[in-house]
């Protein structure tokens, strides 16, 4: 397996007129050199890479001095006090370490060929427009993003640089597909079912030619006028002095990183042959059952192309394998399937508005959306995948399922927007249309509609690991549980409670909903919901909706004896 580079680590520079330099500025540490010539700046947001990074190297093409800039934006990394865990107002402190470790790994490769890592901290489009007129750049290079957040910052950078009258380069490399393309190829709507999509978007058009490792080098970055350099911030240094977390993720970030694990898992040919999703054991947690590339695929550490490019060699090597959209090639083109989706659906990360959400009047709850955000459902199997979140920041795909199918159509009815607010937050790898279209899928709410199929929050956990060790290691209140009582442990006797020295109630939680009712209730909800979507033909009205929440709510009353008789059975018995 050829890997693009030899990596090691290093030391970042830290360029932000906040933070002191330690050192005075010598023409050794950064030459100071004439604004003549041909400059370039690469705007590093995703694409934490050198290998295939069409951006990285049009700008080193034709250049005297290339800038390559990283703004860290308060927008999503200032630290909130406000926020139900450590970390800003939009991110977890696991997924600002692992960017910030990215950022020390990329600086490291760029010194390697002749550059570094100019960082600024900063709104980015002020940043950005300073840098272009301080340097007096001609060519402007940056990875094309489809996430709005990124297409109104880049709207506006552009256009202060065309007014400029700087070229701007702006190539698809983040992604196997270009989403306008397809979209334009599929007469100007995206395909919505995973099939379609395969047939309109065909065969990558660069996948025969093998995407480039990088260049050797590049030239260096020229004046930078009055600006100061220095360290790149701690996770202190940006203000997160006490984050109360005792265990962070395991997955640390970079490139290096990223490669080193391609290998890894693509040295084992037979698992890649045979890989099949959603199979895989979901409680595997000191060797996760998969590759664990998502957050390098997120930050762009690792290029979606060269990893396609991997698997087809091994493919060409084994006698058979599987295929998408269950393959691991399959889960590539699924991310092009949700990027596509996304950037051609107005509204998809919210249900109002949204041509292709069924329109739900799902439950408003703070209490239950807080005791599975943290973990306090008193169902072990969910509370033990949400603790995992908050630690690594990470959870396997059919972990996800689990717990965003029982808060929304399984048991919680709670609206699937909470929960992706949620894992928008916490997860290392949390991308912006992946997120919102599993989330859409995952309650029924589009693509995916069969709601009668409901992950147990008992048995599914239970077929992986009975013995419940990966409940014992998240939850540790229950470690000494036995396994028979692990998945149910209100059903254990109170002597074996008391021995365990696990009281349900008081040192674990009894269970917020009863399984069985609540997933009949949710089925009836849905049902309701559905009908009134069909009579509307997809164009259900605020008024129309208001009704049959109220009618829900009125069936649910009447059934509420009824339901806190089984409730209180089920914690007593």
């Amino acid at each position: 397996m050829r890997l693009p580079l030899s990596l090691s680590s290093n030391h970042l520079f830290f360029l932000s007129p906040k933070f002191k330099p330690p050192f005075s500025i010598t023409s050794s540490i950064l030459p100071k050199m004439a604004d003549s010539g041909n400059s370039s700046l690469i705007w590093f947001r995703k694409g934490l890479r050198i290998h295939d990074n069409p951006a990285l190297e049009h700008a080193a093409n034709g250049s005297d001095f290339v800038y390559p800039v990283f703004v860290i934006d308060p927008h999503y990394m200032e630290p909130d006090p406000d926020a139900f865990s450590p970390g800003s107002s939009r991110a977890g402190v696991n997924r600002i370490k692992f960017l910030l470790e990215s950022l020390v790994d990329l600086d490291c490769n760029l010194k390697k060929i002749g550059s570094r890592l100019l960082v600024f901290k900063g709104e980015p489009g002020d940043v950005l427009t300073h840098c272009l007129k301080q340097w007096n750049i001609k060519k402007l290079c940056f990875e094309y993003d489809t996430d709005p957040y990124y297409q109104d910052l880049s709207a506006r950078v552009e256009k202060y640089a065309s007014q400029e009258g700087i070229e701007v380069f702006s190539p698809v490399s983040h992604t196997l597909f270009d989403p306008r393309a397809v979209i334009a190829k599929n007469g100007g709507k995206p395909p919505l079912t995973y099939q379609s999509f395969l047939k309109v978007a065909g065969q990558p058009t660069w996948a025969s030619s093998p995407v480039s490792t990088g260049p050797s080098s590049i030239p260096p970055p020229g004046d930078i006028g009055d600006l100061q350099i220095s360290n790149v911030p701690t996770m202190e240094e940006l203000g997160y002095l006490d984050v109360g977390q005792h265990e962070f993720s395991p997955f640390k970030g970079g490139e290096f990183e990223a490669l080193k694990r391609l290998k890894q898992s693509l040295d084992d040919k037979a698992w890649v042959a045979k890989f099949e999703k959603p199979k895989g054991n979901p409680s595997s947690f000191l060797k996760p059952a998969t590759t664990v590339l998502s957050p390098y695929l997120k930050f762009g550490c690792i290029s979606s192309r060269y990893f396609y490019q991997c698997i087809q060699e091994v493919y060409k090597s084994v006698k058979q394998h599987t295929s998408p959209p269950v393959s691991l090639l399959g889960q590539l083109l699924w991310r092009d399937f949700f990027y596509t989706a996304s950037f051609g659906t107005p509204n998809i990360d919210r249900m109002k508005g949204n041509p292709i959400c069924k329109q739900i009047p799902w439950n408003e709850d703070s209490e239950l959306l807080a005791a599975w955000r943290d973990g306090r459902t008193g169902y072990p199997w969910i509370d033990a995948i949400m603790i995992q979140l908050h630690k690594w920041g990470w959870m396997h795909h059919l972990a996800r399922h689990c717990v965003a199918c029982f808060l929304t159509r399984g048991d919680l009815f709670i609206h699937w927007e909470k929960g992706r607010d949620v894992f928008e937050r916490l997860l290392i790898d949390s991308d912006w249309s992946i997120n919102n279209g599993n989330w859409l899928w995952l309650s029924c709410s589009s693509f995916f509609y069969e709601y009668h199929r409901i992950y147990s929050p008992i048995s599914f956990g239970k077929k992986h690991d009975p013995n419940g060790d990966f409940i014992r290691h998240f939850l540790p209140v229950l470690k000494d549980m036995p396994k028979q009582y692990i998945y149910e442990p209100w059903t254990a006797p109170k002597s074996l409670q008391v021995k365990a020295k696990c009281i349900i109630g008081k040192d674990y939680p009894s269970p917020v909903v009863s399984h069985d009712s609540a997933s009949k209730e949710c089925k009836r909800k849905l049902a309701e919901a559905y009908a009134l979507n069909r009579q509307s033909n997809g164009s259900v009205s605020e008024d129309d909706l208001g009704k049959l929440r109220r009618k829900l709510e009125e069936d649910q009353q009447t059934q509420k004896p009824a339901a806190k008789k089984q409730k209180q059975k089920l914690i007593t018995d």
